[in-house]
């Protein structure tokens, strides 16, 4: 059973969650609100490239590898996610609310967003952290479990995230480089398959 080759397509499609960030921007939006949005990317830029980098490193997970090896190995990249969604909801609390008429909306909404992904990575790390390794089908079985969560929250988060992407706030982020910089990352390849 090619589970992980389901989480790796999952968390594929959890990049685009931060793509959502870095859509198409508009034409100017105002000189504070990119200042605004230069200081929240500037710091944003480490995070996103965590989480870009653990989404890559749970695809190399060779679908055939040991029951052990894959649970360690997809419990720190939930992890890894989670803290970086963390330190994003921090940034956007930090940062103030956006400028314009609709920036405390704007930030509340965004701290809401990551604190809500970072939790059900959370989640998902406690539940690869509870499977059981000695029997491989039931691994296998509670890795697909797994796997369905994990669509579930990119869906969840791809819905939350949406709202970031648009309007005067949207368009100032998509602008900076601290932000575009996630559209830049190469897609995690499919894991070896056996």
């Amino acid at each position: 059973m090619k589970v992980t080759t389901k989480l790796s397509a999952a968390l594929c499609g959890g990049t685009a969650l931060l793509l959502a960030l870095s859509a198409c921007g508009g034409d100017d939006t105002g000189k504070k609100r990119d200042e605004w949005a230069k200081g929240v990317c500037d710091q944003a830029t480490t995070q996103f490239t965590k989480i870009s980098d653990a989404s890559t490193a749970l695809s190399k997970v060779p679908s055939n590898g040991a029951p052990a090896t894959v649970k360690a190995a997809d419990a720190q990249s939930f992890q890894t996610i989670s803290a970086a969604y963390t330190s994003l909801a921090g940034i956007f609390n930090s940062a103030g609310p956006a400028p314009g008429s609709d920036g405390a909306a704007y930030q509340k909404n965004a701290v809401a967003a990551f604190t809500a992904l970072s939790g059900q990575y959370a989640d998902l790390k406690k539940q690869t952290d509870n499977l059981v390794t000695s029997d491989r089908q039931k691994f296998a079985d509670g890795l697909g479990s797994v796997s369905t969560n994990l669509n579930t929250v990119v869906a969840q988060g791809q819905q939350r995230l949406k709202t970031l992407s648009q309007g005067d706030m949207g368009q100032a982020l998509a602008k900076q480089p601290g932000c575009r910089r996630v559209s830049g990352t190469a897609t995690p390849a499919s894991p070896a398959s056996s």
